[in-house]
């Protein structure tokens, strides 16, 4: 509002704070409806009940839920709802959570979800959907995951892979290079383990409240200057409903089991593994560079979870993928996501991607070309007769075009790579292109 409010910003304030009041508040927190496909440890697959105004096309998309955050990550709310966009825009949409985590799930570690969850749930919804690939989509950890199981398991029935706000290079994270010289020394206590490794084995792993504040921390202008935000803004019942959106994720966060959370603690802080594309799982090595299908990633402007340049750093080492693509967009680590600008920004790529790698273009064009061939020899000899006879004989070359767009593109890519990521200046929200990479 202005510092002196108009009579329209008292009158739209007063009505807010009486439906906050009377009612509970103004966001429209209806979860979307679904089903639950499959399920085992740690491992529930949903589907979501098509729309009845979209027509269900095109290839299936899980959505991979981080640790510890809620599933409504991905459906905030109505208006500010991935979900809600992708159903009613006719995608098969699918959701791979995790459910309570307790203390007798202390001794699960990373392996679970990369060999187990994440697999299991990609086959289980390309099963269910018929047997098409999967185009899979993974926010903050969940992205980090789903790589490392794209990379470990190349036979998965996947179309592409899209990464939002996972980062490879935690030593480019702000938040972490305070504690860096805390981590190094290890503060040990008996038995040779540091105070954070006794912490986490004694507790089973790190409880809601401590992943809660950890989050929390992330945004601490915005948690102090929020009694400020909400005054000058009680007139918006779009942004008042943003906020109780925001505040309903951020507590409901969900414990880390504790072999997890000492593998995240020891390898990805303190060790930072996954900077050079390798990553150590058992008895074997998963290298990054082993991904083979379309990747894209997306970088929020002002994440101070995952910066953008820590994001960045796993774009080079995707050198076994055909196209990888990578884009800055507006917000935080959850405004990326399901922010208010969120719908003319992410979610405007993410459309435009998963129409680009959809396999539904495969099956019309595999007639076309069966077609002009049966065409050219009966127009052969009525060619040189007639003009008008010549422009079909032209239009058989011209159809089989578009079915060799896509493969033409990655060469002219591949032999183009530069050293640096290029701008996309058609993007008015500031984001970056990368089509090509140096390997």
């Amino acid at each position: 509002m202005d510092r002196i409010p108009k009579p329209d910003q008292v009158v739209a304030a007063a009505s807010n704070v009486a439906q906050k009041v009377l009612y509970g508040g103004l966001a429209d927190l209806r979860p979307m409806p679904r089903t639950l496909i499959d399920e085992g440890e740690l491992r529930e697959v949903y589907h979501y009940r098509p729309a009845a105004s979209a027509q269900v096309e095109g290839d299936p998309v899980l959505l991979v839920t981080p640790l510890a955050a809620p599933s409504i990550c991905y459906d905030l709310r109505r208006g500010c709802s991935v979900v809600e966009h992708l159903v009613t825009s006719g995608r098969p949409t699918y959701l791979v959570e995790y459910g309570e985590v307790s203390f007798k799930n202390r001794n699960l570690g990373m392996e679970h979800w990369i060999e187990e969850v994440v697999p299991t749930a990609i086959r289980e919804v390309s099963a269910h959907a018929g047997g098409r690939p999967v185009h899979v989509v993974g926010w903050s950890l969940g992205g980090i995951f789903s790589l490392l199981a794209t990379a470990d398991g190349t036979d998965l029935p996947i179309a592409s892979l899209t990464v939002v706000g996972s980062p490879f290079d935690v030593s480019l994270v702000p938040l972490v290079a305070p504690l860096r010289p805390l981590l190094n020394m290890g503060l040990t206590l008996g038995g040779g383990r540091g105070a954070i490794t006794r912490g986490y084995q004694m507790l089973g792993g790190a409880p809601k409240p401590l992943v809660k504040w950890a989050f929390q921390l992330s945004s601490f202008q915005k948690l102090v200057t929020k009694p400020i935000a909400l005054a000058t803004h009680l007139d918006d019942a779009d942004f008042l409903a943003q906020v109780e959106a925001v505040d309903r994720f951020t507590a409901n966060m969900i414990a880390y089991p504790g072999r997890t959370f000492g593998q995240l603690y020891h390898r990805f802080v303190k060790a930072n593994a996954l900077k050079g594309g390798t990553f150590e799982l058992e008895d074997r090595t998963i290298d990054i560079g082993a991904i083979d299908v379309p990747v894209l990633v997306f970088a929020g402007s002002t994440d101070g979870i995952a910066p953008v340049q820590a994001v960045r750093a796993v774009t080079p080492l995707l050198k076994g993928s055909p196209e990888v693509r990578f884009e800055i967009v507006p917000g935080g680590h959850l405004g990326m996501l399901t922010g208010r600008a969120a719908r003319g920004t992410t979610w405007a790529v993410l459309d435009e991607w998963l129409d680009q790698w959809s396999t539904d273009a495969e099956p019309a064009q595999a007639p076309a070309k069966k077609a002009a061939a049966k065409k050219a020899p009966a127009k052969k000899p009525a060619a040189k007769k007639t003009p008008a006879e010549k422009t079909p004989a032209k239009k058989a070359p011209a159809k089989k075009a578009p079915a060799k767009k896509a493969p033409a593109k990655k060469p002219a890519k591949k032999s183009a790579s530069k050293e640096t990521i290029g701008s996309n200046p058609s993007r008015r929200y500031s984001s970056q292109g990368s089509r090509s990479l140096a390997r």
